[in-house]
């Protein structure tokens, strides 16, 4: 008998895992994880347009297919969406150009002011203004040879944004033609994600969860946009019943930066109490337009979007939080923006091929985790 032959009913030896390679196997992933992230980061520019056109291709693709049924060809469809979209991004472009280019070109006097205001006699910094100047008297004291060198930059705040602006819109030509392309694709891609699998339910399954996607995502992004879109009516509503100047430009940014969780709306509520501190004179007009703005998106995120959006959407806020803090890291503000439709389609997916259940409830709230434990 060789040695290499086993004796008849004797059991069968598996080979044992090779000590070096466990050892390996942590680093391994860590690198591979700075790698995707340094990935991410560099790829910002490309990464960006294309997801966001998928995420308007999971929510278009239902329309397109009911268009499709009245006898619409997919290429018309793709071509009326786009041009729609980009009609829209026009009137908003030359709507808006004119009163945030004069916000922006103001925007340093407007912080000089406000810096006067704060540290002048009876100013809430005059403490600190008056220990600033006490500091300086006593180094000018020890340094009074020093030639002082005053360094002027022709380059201001409005030149900076201004120079970013063709590549923003090169992003977003991108992604519009992007979107066209992959909505007069029709149901390509889903005939081939159904192709790649050779079981039938596996080919069912597949279709049921990118169904999932477009229902659910479309149905979150269609929601959000009308609500947030009467929160900029009523904001600019009541911005101009404050008296604060471009009350419509507040609408709008409003209706832009409710898109981020908790960022958004403090952020429009610094930018409203900052005008009205200077252009109403006065520090609690600006904590009246502050509380105003603040008491509106508190309405629409805890009582309007919960009747209006389904609670099965709902997400577990660290997770949410964390989520728009690492993309606006790595892709800034657009990151924010698309950092909520991302993971909620990862969510999706998870609940419907019922693969990740501890992540699923991870980053779900204690709704998803209560109706999880009672099933």
């Amino acid at each position: 008998m060789d040695n290499d032959e086993q004796p008849a009913g004797s059991d069968t030896v598996e080979p044992a895992e090779t000590p070096g390679f466990k050892r390996l196997e942590f680093p391994i992933m860590g690198i591979f994880g700075l790698l995707l992230l340094q990935a991410l980061v560099s790829a910002s520019d490309f990464l960006v347009p294309v997801i966001t056109a998928v995420l308007g291709y999971f929510v278009l693709n239902r329309p397109r297919r009911w268009l499709g049924q009245a006898g619409v060809p997919p290429v018309l469809s793709a071509a009326l969406f786009t041009v729609l979209l980009a009609v829209i991004i026009v009137i908003l472009l030359v709507q808006l150009s004119s009163p945030a280019a004069q916000f922006i070109e103001d925007l340093p006097s407007l912080m000089e002011e406000i810096k006067q205001k704060l540290t002048a006699s009876g100013g809430a910094l005059e403490a600190i203004n008056d220990a600033a100047d006490a500091a300086e008297e006593i180094m000018a004291d020890q340094d009074a040879d020093t030639v002082a060198v005053e360094v002027v930059s022709n380059t201001g705040v409005a030149a900076t944004i201004f120079s970013m602006a063709p590549g923003f819109l090169s992003r977003i030509a991108f992604a519009l033609l992007l979107l066209f392309f992959l909505v007069a694709s029709g149901d390509m891609f889903l005939t081939k994600t159904v192709q790649s699998f050779n079981r039938f339910s596996d080919k069912r399954r597949a279709v049921e969860v990118l169904y999932a996607v477009e229902d659910r995502l479309g149905y979150y992004l269609g929601g959000i946009t009308i609500i947030n879109a009467g929160l900029g009516v009523a904001i600019a509503i009541a911005m101009h019943l404050w008296g604060l100047p471009n009350a419509l430009i507040f609408g709008f940014t409003a209706f832009g930066l409710n898109f981020v969780p908790f960022l958004g709306g403090l952020m429009g509520a610094s930018i409203a109490a900052a005008v009205a501190f200077v252009s109403l004179d006065g520090t609690w007009a600006a904590a009246g337009v502050f509380a105003t703005y603040v008491l509106l998106t508190s309405i629409e995120g805890q009582l309007i979007t919960p009747l209006v959006i389904s609670r099965r959407m709902r997400l577990n806020t660290t997770v949410v939080f964390l989520s728009v803090a690492f993309f606006a890291w790595i892709w800034s503000v657009m990151g924010m923006v698309i950092a909520l439709p991302i993971l909620i389609v990862i969510k999706i997916v998870c609940d419907e091929t019922g693969t990740l259940q501890t992540f699923t409830r991870f980053i779900g709230d204690e709704e998803d985790a209560r109706s999880d434990k009672n099933a």
